[in-house]
């Protein structure tokens, strides 16, 4: 069944899209949530339109998104965190202590999702730790783990 997409839909498509579904999947979840519409042949000038207005609002958030990433690579980010003698912390730095640096650090809020790390930092030290921003748009972010 055609379906055009009324919003983004993980692993179905995005907003703007004519999409061949299963028919099942189609009425009973994207045309009672919203989610879609049950696509017509003259259909295709409204998906042309929400297409359009998509790549417009993605271009907007790309250019923040980079203005963003710039200021984050810039910034040094310091977290304080108790820690033994031969440096290792009781505990560790997790992501949503990188999170809550970075908004105090350069007041620019992020989701503890949009943080990758290997695994949680539990030495003082500095490390590398990726950010997510947008998509396709990555920061490099320093971390500083400093002790209290």
């Amino acid at each position: 069944m055609k379906v055009l997409l009324r919003s983004d839909v993980v692993g179905v498509g995005r907003r703007g899209d004519i999409v061949d579904v299963k028919s099942g999947y189609a009425r009973n979840f994207l045309l009672p949530t919203g989610a879609g519409l049950a696509a017509s042949d003259s259909m295709e000038a409204q998906a042309a339109s929400m297409r359009k207005s998509r790549d417009l609002r993605d271009a907007k958030s790309r250019e923040a998104a980079e203005v963003q990433r710039a200021t984050i690579e810039k910034a040094t980010i310091s977290i304080a965190a108790r820690a033994g003698a031969n440096g290792r912390l009781f505990g560790s730095v997790t992501e949503a202590d990188v999170v809550n640096a970075i908004r105090s650090a350069t007041s620019i809020s992020l989701d503890r999702h949009a943080i990758h790390m290997a695994e949680h930092l539990k030495e003082l030290g500095t490390a590398t730790v990726t950010a997510t921003i947008f998509e396709g748009v990555d920061a490099t972010v320093t971390v500083e783990v400093i002790a209290k």
